[in-house]
């Protein structure tokens, strides 16, 4: 699957819990809902990472850290498209100017 597919598949997802939303409350969530439940969604994730390296219990670690990462990506991806981010372009020149400079970083510890 391509990133344009995963992020479509995530906003159809999100398409469903705004009828949801609508259904239960009236109105669907804000961007800042959503992003407080992203953050929740985090707190998860870094819990399932401790059990993951063994400093913590936590049954089913691995299955549920997997159902945590792709929660957090699904966040990410709807929180992009509610705020205009074309987030495949961002990910693509950050990971380029953050690569250029852990390069640099690298040159200049070898020449010193």
């Amino acid at each position: 699957m391509t990133f344009r597919e995963l992020q479509q598949r995530a906003l159809e997802l999100n398409g469903l819990y705004e009828r949801l939303e609508i259904e239960k409350y009236g109105r669907v969530w804000t961007a800042q809902e959503l992003a407080l439940g992203f953050v929740g969604d985090v707190g998860d994730l870094a819990k399932l990472i401790q059990a993951h390296v063994g400093v913590r219990s936590i049954d089913n670690c691995q299955e549920k850290l997997g159902h945590e990462l792709a929660d957090c990506l699904w966040s990410i991806m709807v929180l992009a498209q509610k705020c205009g981010i074309d987030l495949e372009s961002e990910f693509v020149k950050n990971t380029k100017e953050i690569s250029a400079y852990v390069a640099g970083e690298l040159g200049g510890s070898n020449s010193g």
